[in-house]
């Protein structure tokens, strides 16, 4: 099915129910589609067509999804590019997009006109009197009677961009079977029901942020857009709205918890929480039940290219695992080898870490990047999608992961997953954080380097080095040799460790 025809259903099935708020305003179904048609038909006659691509830079706002359900009744291609990217990024993503015309605001404004564009689109603005066209402009002369282009499962709905932090982004291109497999299976491993309601924290030029969308609208809920994550002000609208489904980053969890005035809000109607896009400490996930009480707490592993690969819903017995496969998908972890083709054949025993293998012809799995042949030939093989993850299979068969094959420390002909250590190192009452790198050396290759933020200023490297020594589930060949403190660790947005940046900036001006 295709999404504008999901959204239509929605309209038709429920047109009194409220569909989206942001602030002070409310739009029902029925009136979310008055606008989305004006859009839509404006769209039209400035020559919007089937395929041409919709480039977004906005925050979670109305507008934002106005722009989504438009496209899609256009058969047009949602294309939304992170804000925090470089300018350089952003530039690169235009032209390698080539959308038709892309939509601003005022934060994004100075990389949209500081771009150099191998072929101008057209800039629309929300703000008046800026751009080429305002927003406003294109509503106020759209009309509602609209006929929209007829769209296949296999025409491409969206196209998002992938944070770039092995190179520049690559553009993903998802078809309408894609985002409509993933979000019925986001909704069942959910346990979402009719009329839930959710907190648009996720931003919507992620993948996590889309399916939280359409989730809604499948389910005629109330989607509560939310420009600017603030723990305050997202648990004022979780309690004012009585949100009762939330899916967000782990970062945001612990922001909202450690706020001091949790206790004043009423969360009792929040009953099924999630989290994805990096892992969550077991602590975190211990807080999260005690605070927020929830029926139904996941964990999702997946990723922009393939969207679910497993989920965890037992996180009160295992907190940080990724479970078993999604409801579309099938798993395989096999020795890391980049290079080979027989690598997957090269299944690996439980206990034993390997890399994560995806099967590529899953419904909810993309068949290639936009513009990246060779990309595309080396993440998907032989049928496989190779994740570059590193994880192992309990004695139960349920899912861990640890790390990353580009990031294994191979010391003395070793392979050592840091994700193994740091999750050792993190059981220490005095460690607040820890990252674990390799370090050039000339004996044995490399040695494991542990970078610690102290969470008390009186912990040792001789009380560390004996508690890893200790540690029944720590080998003691992974043991760190060498342990520097640090003050912070630098993250990304979602939570996830930038390695690379820790290597660049650690190992290299550190003095150990």
């Amino acid at each position: 099915m295709d999404l504008g025809t999901v959204f239509d259903c929605a309209v038709d099935r429920y047109p009194h129910k409220i569909a989206m708020v942001q602030d002070n305003k409310v739009l029902t179904f029925l009136q979310l589609n008055d606008e989305v048609n004006r859009l839509a038909s404006s769209l039209q006659k400035l020559g919007i067509v089937k395929r041409d691509r919709v480039m977004v830079l906005l925050k979670n706002r109305i507008e934002t999804v106005c722009l989504f359900w438009a496209a899609q009744k256009l058969g047009a291609i949602f294309t939304p590019i992170n804000l925090r990217l470089s300018p350089e990024a952003t530039q690169y993503c235009i032209n390698d997009a080539e959308p038709k015309i892309v939509v601003y605001e005022k934060i994004s404004q100075r990389a949209v006109m500081n771009a150099k564009f191998n072929e101008r689109p057209l800039l629309i603005s929300l703000e008046p009197d800026e751009g080429d066209l305002s927003y406003g402009e294109l509503v106020a002369k759209g009309s509602n009677a609209f006929s929209g282009s007829p769209c296949g499962d296999d025409d491409i709905a969206v196209m998002l961009y992938t944070s770039g932090t092995t190179g520049v982004p690559k553009g993903v291109p998802r078809f309408h079977r894609n985002e409509y497999a993933s979000t019925m299976a986001h909704i069942v491993q959910n346990r979402y029901e009719l009329f839930d309601s959710t907190l648009g924290a996720m931003p919507l030029y992620h993948t996590m942020g889309v399916r939280s969308l359409l989730s809604m609208c499948v389910l005629n809920g109330k989607f509560v857009l939310f420009p600017d994550f603030d723990a305050r002000k997202a648990l004022m609208l979780l309690s004012e709205e009585q949100i009762t489904c939330l899916y967000m980053f782990p970062t945001m969890y612990l922001e909202l918890l450690n706020d001091p005035c949790f206790a004043d809000f009423d969360l009792s109607v929040l009953k099924k929480i999630g989290y994805a896009g990096a892992p969550m400490s077991a602590a975190l996930t211990q807080k999260c039940f005690h605070m927020l009480k929830p029926n139904h707490f996941i964990n999702h592993y997946g990723s922009t290219e393939i969207y679910t690969f497993t989920t965890c819903s037992i996180l009160d017995k295992k907190p940080g695992c990724a479970g078993r496969p999604g409801i579309h998908q099938k798993i395989r972890l096999v020795r890391p080898d980049a290079g080979s083709a027989a690598a997957l054949e090269n299944i690996i025993e439980p206990g034993e870490i390997g890399e994560i293998l995806i099967y590529a012809e899953s419904i909810e799995a993309f068949k290639g990047y936009w513009n990246r042949p060779e990309a595309t030939r080396k993440a998907i093989r032989n049928h496989w999608y190779h994740t570059g993850d590193l994880g192992y299979y309990d004695e139960d068969g349920d899912l861990y992961v640890v790390g990353r094959v580009d990031e294994m420390v191979i010391s003395g002909g070793e392979n050592i997953s840091p994700g193994e250590i740091e999750e050792v190192l993190l059981q220490h009452p005095k460690v607040a954080e820890a990252v674990v790198l390799g370090e050039e050396d000339e004996h044995w290759g490399q040695i494991v380097a542990a970078f610690i933020v102290a969470k008390d200023a009186s912990v040792t490297v001789q009380e560390l080095d004996q508690f890893c020594k200790q540690h029944p589930k720590l080998s003691n060949f992974k043991r760190p040799r060498k342990y520097v403190f640090i003050p912070e660790i630098p993250n990304s947005p979602s939570g996830k460790m930038l390695r690379r940046e820790i290597r660049k900036e650690l190992l290299s001006k550190i003095e150990m």
